[in-house]
């Protein structure tokens, strides 16, 4: 592993990490399209970069681009480029992301985000190697490899027919899976003290004192749902706080929000659903049970009767939602932070 993957936070040497490093050492030589899959923070642009420069590409065009970043108007046209006067505004001709990747490779992440059209331009570069500006006639050549992302089910989407399945057919050639980091545990603690280090000399530092045992411990007992961006994060925050290189480092700041001041209410806006007040969730208590649906019978144990309604309705959730956690926090309204530590506490992970 050179330093420049170093220098990007592609380190580990838990088995997990190194079977990943494997694959894409097997991947990178080929000019076929690879498919990126993982959550949020585990690194997928850092794995783009390296199938990038441990092909015979290396020397040629990186260029990259966030899918869900522009409306489809303008994705179709940062990719394929336009015509003057394609559209309003459109001045002069503009080269898109293939025209200047040509010869290289070109990342494109949040793959799921693409609309059918832009699917369906993709496609035919792929099969063809070829595309039309938008608002132009003429055929423009172009020899890229193309590396894509997501952390979205893709198969899933597309037997949904929310994602073209001819195209994941084709981008599929080869597909790597990153772990995320509650699954590199090996890893977390060269991770810290990697990140550690490092926001050490920007703070002017003489070294890093290390961590306490119990800095240490809470590392690793946490579930890290935003993966390496987030150990990362959390890392220097606890660094910059302590900020003191006498003393190893004692108090993690896992959550940068937590204060006794902390707004409890969510401010009521025209784009936001409309928050439950105190009012309304009074009413919603004191409401009659819905008919077919009798009221418990009382007396009873509160505790015991809440956790029961609990376990059953995540049990309902996670069965709709196929087991997939993230989208059993999205029904519930929960984080993904949140659903992990509600499922910890009843033993349902």
């Amino acid at each position: 592993m050179t330093n420049s993957f170093k220098q990007d936070n592609l380190i580990g040497e838990s088995n997990a990490f190194l079977s990943v490093l494997d694959h894409v050492s097997q991947a990178a030589p080929l000019d076929k399209p690879v498919l990126i899959i993982g959550e949020r923070g585990t690194g997928k642009e850092l794995v783009a970069k390296r199938l990038h420069f441990l092909s015979q590409r290396w020397e040629q065009p990186y260029i990259t681009l966030n899918c869900a970043a522009l409306n489809e108007n303008l994705l179709e046209s940062e990719l394929f480029g336009h015509e003057s006067g394609a559209f309003t505004g459109a001045g002069k001709r503009h080269e898109g992301r293939f025209e200047r990747a040509h010869k290289g490779s070109l990342f494109l992440d949040e793959l799921a985000n693409t609309s059918g059209l832009v699917q369906e331009k993709l496609l035919r570069v792929i099969e063809y190697g070829e595309f039309e500006r938008v608002g132009g006639a003429r055929r423009v050549r172009t020899d890229v490899r193309l590396i894509c992302a997501t952390n979205e089910d893709l198969p899933a989407l597309a037997d949904r027919s929310e994602f073209r399945a001819d195209l994941l057919d084709r981008l599929a050639f080869d597909v790597i899976t990153l772990p995320p980091l509650r699954e590199r545990t090996d890893d977390i603690l060269h991770l810290a003290e990697h990140f550690a280090i490092n926001m050490a000399r920007q703070l002017s530092m003489s070294m890093f004192p290390g961590f306490t045992s119990k800095a240490q411990q809470t590392l690793l007992e946490f579930d890290w749902p935003g993966n390496v961006r987030e150990l990362k994060n959390v890392v220097e925050r606890s660094v910059y706080r302590h900020n003191n290189d006498a003393l190893p480092v004692h108090q993690i700041i896992l959550d940068p929000f937590e204060s006794p001041w902390r707004p409890a209410q969510r401010i009521k806006t025209q784009d936001r659903q409309p928050t439950v007040t105190r009012e309304v969730a009074a009413d919603v208590a004191t409401a009659p049970p819905p008919a077919g649906n009798p009221a418990p019978v009382l007396p009873l144990d509160f505790k015991d009767t809440v956790q029961n309604f609990e376990v059953n309705l995540l049990k309902q959730a996670l069965e709709e939602s196929q087991f997939n956690q993230k989208r059993t926090a999205e029904v519930l309204g929960l984080s993904y932070h949140q659903l992990r530590g509600i499922l910890k506490k009843y033993d349902l992970l």
